[in-house]
């Protein structure tokens, strides 16, 4: 599954943009969505890569995330049914969790070269693939 986290906020954006964050559940900076491996979500999240960061987030990472952040689409929150629903590749609809969490800025701060620049040379945007993970830790 993609982790697609927010980076960057609303000012100066194309509306095309603007509206591609909004299917995928991105309404301000830091803010987190989960979505599956397929190609309409892969073209969503290449839309918007140069104000957001992606990758493949990890089971271990998901379950915490789950833990601390996960809420309730309807009635009660059961994080180990939610866990198992979403590890057979059903949506966070069918699991009943929001797709929508609110993450800190991270710990001791983004990588040096700034918000602005891409992964591959030092800066934040774009894919990271499995090193999604340690930013998410740093940002729970």
């Amino acid at each position: 599954m993609y982790a697609i986290i927010r980076i960057r906020g609303q000012i100066n954006t194309k509306p095309d943009v603007k509206k591609t964050f909004e299917l995928l559940n991105l309404k301000s900076a830091n803010h987190m969505s989960i979505w599956p491996e397929n190609k309409e979500s892969l073209k969503m999240i290449k839309k918007v890569e140069n104000y957001s960061t992606f990758g493949i987030i990890s089971n271990e990472i998901l379950t915490e995330v789950l833990e601390k952040k996960g809420t309730a689409l309807k009635g009660e929150f059961d994080n180990k049914k939610a866990i198992k629903i979403l590890s057979e590749g059903k949506t966070m609809k069918e699991a009943n969790v929001k797709n929508c969490f609110r993450l800190s800025p991270p710990i001791k701060g983004f990588e040096r070269k700034g918000i602005k620049k891409p992964y591959s040379i030092g800066g934040v945007l774009g894919d990271r693939k499995e090193n999604i993970n340690d930013l998410i830790k740093k940002m729970l």
